[in-house]
């Protein structure tokens, strides 16, 4: 099997400075599982590495698609993998980083396979979030698939409309659909978890967004206006982003949109707490050093590579 080093972790945990200390131990490349780091010119928001950072290691799924598209987890996976394939051909482990776990999960266990959608569910789903409002179908959400609704935000139009489709079209719970589905049993898996006590981590997030707003935040979000993407393009309908539209479009004071990404965030983050729990780890630590340690003393026990 493919020998593979996952390192996950909730949004401001110091994934990524601990990727590149131990891709410069293995001489491994690092591949991104960050659903916004894909953007290109989506930078400071998203804490994509510096260009410093990216030209120590390098990293790969990062600045790969336009503000104006979309990216999923299939076109995900499909990426990782070929990337994958390459590095072992060359014996290099990757090192898979990121906070998107469902990226992780998809890639490591496989998805479920695609259900034929019936094009009428999603405009009747429409017309009913246009009347009765985003949050009538979220608490049916709930109802169905509770541990679904449970890891989305009650303002996560686009999960809450794929979670209410799957259901109908094929009256089982997407959750369900995620226990059944096939492994891939391809990678021999050494999975990291940085897990940060929640106190310190909400207090990075705070100090986080005042440093990306020191960087010039605004002035990148300005630039994608003058780049011709609006608020509807995917990029920028994101964390971190879209809090701050109501600056630009309707002259909401600052002060309040800072105080709503940092918020934003902090909720994301104790959703990914709670995603992290279902899921054992091969290492959960908060000390880069321990972390690596481990793992050069493990590393040919067992990730002996084998062409």
């Amino acid at each position: 099997m493919i020998p593979l080093i996952t390192l996950e972790g909730p949004t401001a945990s110091g994934k990524t400075e601990l990727a590149i200390l131990l891709a410069k131990e293995l001489g491994s490349e690092i591949i991104s599982a960050d659903s916004r780091q894909v953007y290109r010119y989506l930078d400071i928001g998203t804490a994509k590495p510096t260009l410093q950072q990216l030209q120590q290691v390098k990293h790969h799924i990062i600045n790969i698609i336009d503000p104006s598209e979309s990216y999923n987890a299939g076109r995900f996976c499909a990426d990782a993998e070929t990337i994958i394939e390459e590095l072992y051909s060359r014996g290099v482990i990757p090192i898979v980083c990121g906070g998107t776990g469902l990226y992780v999960s998809s890639l490591l266990k496989g998805l479920f396979p695609e259900i034929k959608m019936n094009k009428d569910i999603r405009t009747t789903l429409m017309q009913r979030m246009n009347k009765e409002g985003l949050s009538t179908l979220y608490e049916e959400l709930k109802i169905i698939d509770p541990d679904f609704a449970f890891r989305v935000s009650a303002k996560d139009k686009q999960r809450i409309l794929r979670g209410l489709e799957v259901y109908y079209a094929t009256g089982i719970p997407i959750t369900e659909h995620w226990k059944h589905q096939g492994s891939h049993n391809r990678y021999h898996t050494f999975r990291i978890l940085l897990q940060p006590p929640r106190e310190i981590l909400y207090s990075r997030i705070n100090n986080r967004i005042q440093q990306m707003l020191d960087k010039g935040l605004l002035q990148e979000i300005e630039h994608l206006f003058e780049l011709g993407y609006t608020p509807f393009s995917p990029g920028l309908n994101t964390l971190g982003y879209k809090e701050f539209l109501p600056y630009f479009l309707e002259s909401a004071p600052l002060e309040q949109c800072i105080a709503l990404a940092a918020q934003h965030t902090r909720n994301y983050a104790k959703r990914q707490y709670t995603w992290y729990r279902k899921y054992k780890f091969d290492l959960t630590s908060t000390s880069n050093d321990y972390i690596i340690s481990e793992i050069m003393n493990k590393i040919n026990i067992k990730f002996e590579y084998k062409k």
